[in-house]
């Protein structure tokens, strides 16, 4: 029995994530794996996506059968090892020989095949146990023992729970016109949980779609528009890290008439924000925002900073296993000189918006109140005023907006809301 193009293509995305810190999502829609049919594209993501979000039960699991000791095991083996097991105690289509007989043949594959007598015996003993206990939180418990003193232990439950989900596809339309050519195609589509321009598909794959594929829509996460949003108009506008470019195109929808400059540090990076990004009103510089000079200035800055992304952990599960503590102190150290760079753009009476996908204290509120003690020129305005004139203006629905701050500062909180985690502070400039 040959090894199947789904089960292979979800054996290499994972060895590659293992070994190059890559990220699962972007390898799943890379050029690589393009050619992969629909179905056998649906079952790789299953099988990738299932295995980082359950891993630390899946090697639970596998420890108990295991005569290695899990430091023992090579990283090839292991993979193949939690593939089958998710296999076996989450997909019931699958039939166990399928799932156990291919895994091994990965294995062998991957040149490991001294292990495969190993890897045949652990799973045979999988197949058999009792599977009524791996439902369960499945993140470090350092990460949850920080959201439950942050947000309290029935919100760190929720947040647990809504990452241990496939999360709905979410999309923001930029023509009207093709919520009704989706429907008329047969797509289930919902109104998004508080923006306007934002409808969650309930059933189809969208990225194949003329609207998707002429840009009519954007597959963005809502908090992730909201954000975009949030930062306002204005008529020089400067987008300090915009890479992949989702909210860059959100400010250059809105702001029409402006000039929209969008920088990005990597080079790479700025050439798939050209490619991605088709509005005349947008250019493109590849830059360390760092070092670019200060000019006339801009009235409207975004500043939504590398992070920890621990409000994202339903789209990207890898991060859980990568993440450790310290790093949090480091991001900081990176984050507040970005937030200061961008600071020294922002002409009089212009506003900065920070941001980050994260629920982590040091990367938000701790960055905000240190820059702001070092500029005092700037003071903080109270989202909840700038959400509800959004809501004057129909972009945000007839929703508790209140829901969606945390004092002065933007919070979304997976779980809680139906999108991923964002926090965004607006500065203004006096």
């Amino acid at each position: 029995m040959a090894i199947s193009p789904a089960r292979t293509a979800a054996f290499d995305i994972l060895l590659q994530v293992e070994r190059e810190d890559a990220y699962a999502s972007e390898l799943l829609h890379g050029a690589r794996f393009a050619k992969l049919s629909s179905a056998d594209h649906g079952l790789a993501t299953e099988l990738v996506m299932g295995v980082l979000r359950w891993r630390s039960r899946l090697d639970e699991a596998i420890v108990r059968e295991s005569s290695l000791r899990f430091s023992k095991i090579d990283s090839e083996v292991l993979i193949a090892l939690r593939m089958a097991a998710y296999q076996l105690f989450f997909l019931e289509r699958v039939p166990q020989r399928a799932a156990i007989h291919e895994s091994v043949e990965l294995v062998k594959r991957a040149r490991k095949s001294s292990a495969a007598p190993f890897a045949n015996a652990v799973l045979r003993k999988l197949a058999k146990q009792d599977t009524s206990n791996l439902v369960d939180l499945a993140h470090p418990a350092w990460m949850v023992d920080r959201w439950a003193n942050e947000y309290g232990d029935e919100i760190a439950r929720k947040i647990c729970e809504y990452d241990q989900r496939v999360p709905q596809t979410t999309i923001r339309v930029f023509d009207a016109a093709a919520i009704s050519e989706l429907e008329n195609d047969g797509f289930k589509l919902e109104p998004g949980s508080f923006l306007t321009s934002a409808y969650r598909v309930v059933a189809g794959d969208i990225s194949k779609t003329p609207a998707f594929l002429q840009r009519r829509l954007a597959i963005q996460d809502e908090g992730s528009q909201l954000v975009a949003v949030l930062a306002g108009k204005g008529k020089r506008i400067l987008d300090c890290c915009a890479a992949p470019g989702g909210k860059t195109r959100i400010l250059a929808r809105r702001n029409p008439g402006a000039k929209v400059v969008a920088v990005e540090l990597h080079e790479h990076r700025a050439e798939l924000l050209r490619r991605l990004v088709s509005e005349k009103n947008i250019e493109v510089v590849a830059a360390d925002i760092r070092e670019v000079p200060v000019g006339e200035g801009f009235d409207c800055v975004l500043a939504d900073v590398p992070c920890s992304g621990t409000g994202t952990l339903a789209h990207n599960p890898e991060i859980k296993w990568r993440l450790k503590p310290e790093d949090l102190k480091d991001l900081q150290a990176r984050q507040l000189l970005i937030l200061q760079a961008a600071m020294k753009q922002v002409a009089p009476g212009g506003r900065v918006t920070y941001s980050t996908c994260s629920l982590e204290r040091e990367e938000n509120e701790e960055v905000v109140e240190q820059a702001l003690a070092a500029n005092p020129e700037f003071h903080l305005q109270d989202c909840r005023v700038e959400l509800k004139r959004l809501q004057e203006e129909r972009e945000i629905r007839d929703v508790d907006v209140d829901g969606l701050t945390h004092g002065a500062y933007l919070r979304t909180i997976p779980g809680v809301q139906a999108c991923d985690g964002f926090f965004a502070a607006v500065l203004r400039r006096d």
